[in-house]
Formats: C-alpha cells, sequence, structure tokens
C-alpha cells in the first residue's frame, strides 16, 4: 500500500546536487542525466528527508493524487 504523502521536485530549480538520493532511506530519488531530480512514487514513502536535506528548497511534500502516481513525476 502506498503512502499518504509523496515528494515533488522543481526541476527547474533542482541543481542535481545528490543530496536527496543520498539521504532517501527507500532509494525512491535519483538525479535524471545530471539535471534533475526525480522520484519513483511508487517507492516513495512521503518522508520529508529528502526535502529537509535540498540546498536548493525544491522539493515539497504534497498528498498523493487520485492514483496517477505511477509514474515518475516532477513540478514544471
Amino acid at each position: 500500500m502506498l503512502s499518504k504523502n509523496v515528494a515533488r521536485f522543481n526541476q527547474a530549480v533542482c541543481v542535481a546536487c545528490g543530496a536527496c538520493v543520498k539521504e532517501c532511506p527507500r532509494s525512491a530519488v535519483a538525479v535524471h542525466r545530471g539535471c534533475h531530480a526525480v522520484v519513483a512514487p511508487e517507492r516513495c514513502v512521503g518522508c520529508g528527508k529528502c526535502a529537509k536535506v535540498c540546498p536548493a528548497g525544491c522539493i515539497v511534500i504534497e498528498e498523493r493524487g487520485d492514483g496517477s502516481d505511477n509514474k515518475e513525476k516532477t513540478l514544471v
């Protein structure tokens, strides 16, 4: 069962430093092509650890949507 919350990344603000990747206890975050972070919603538990260590402040924890969270998503 998926958790109530999920991390969302603003790719326009992300600096691809990898701090969130190192902090995620579920390996739900990856840096895509060295440009920005992405989350695998099916692995994310919405704990917020990634958001706390993000130096760019580009991560927010939100409630999951209507079940369409089965693909990698970012905020644009």
